[in-house]
């Protein structure tokens, strides 16, 4: 299979950001594996990783990742993610978070639409993600993503509690197709 190279549209991440101008979005960089993994931890709700993990998603996976940073370069929001193996044109949304202090001011779906623009870009036309039943924010937000997009929302049961080792909750397949480039006008 050949290896797909995608980068962080600057238009598109400036355009995502009209509502948060003090905001600037990009691909991730090796040195912000450790910001990750903090707003990971400190969301209280995400399954954390290893800090190990959030490197190697900066380093392997940036080309389907992004990461928010506010005027002072701090980085305040991350969507981590990467196109399927056996289905090249899905991208897999891992996790979303986004600090404490940026949360209701629309930082994930800025990421998440400045990503799907990038990836639109590269033949990417689905985009999947699992989400707990209780999850209503990450719920919300998929719906809102797909609504923006002019795209169909569908959700499916994938994997049943009983699939974990521990006490993880059911999770649920949500899948937003077509996944294209929004133009200047839907926005």
């Amino acid at each position: 299979m050949p290896t797909q190279t995608m980068s962080l549209d600057p238009a598109a991440a400036t355009a995502a950001t009209a509502s948060q101008p003090r905001l600037r979005l990009r691909a991730p960089r090796l040195g912000d594996g450790a910001h990750l993994w903090r707003i990971a931890r400190d969301s209280q709700v995400l399954d954390l990783n290893s800090s190990y993990a959030y490197v190697l998603w900066c380093r392997d996976f940036a080309a389907t990742c992004v990461v928010a940073e506010d005027r002072d370069g701090a980085v305040v929001g991350f969507v981590i993610g990467y196109v399927r193996p056996d289905a090249p044109d899905t991208l897999f949304v891992w996790q979303v978070a986004v600090d404490a202090a940026q949360r209701g001011r629309g930082v994930a779906a800025d990421m998440l639409n400045a990503l799907l623009d990038t990836v639109a870009d590269a033949g990417i036309t689905t985009l999947e993600t699992t989400v707990a039943p209780s999850n209503t924010a990450s719920r919300a937000l998929f719906a809102a993503v797909a609504r923006s997009r002019g795209a169909h929302l569908r959700i499916v049961d994938l994997f049943d509690a009983t699939d974990f080792p521990d006490a993880h909750e059911a999770e649920q397949l949500h899948v937003i197709v077509p996944v294209r480039r929004h133009s200047q006008e839907e926005k």
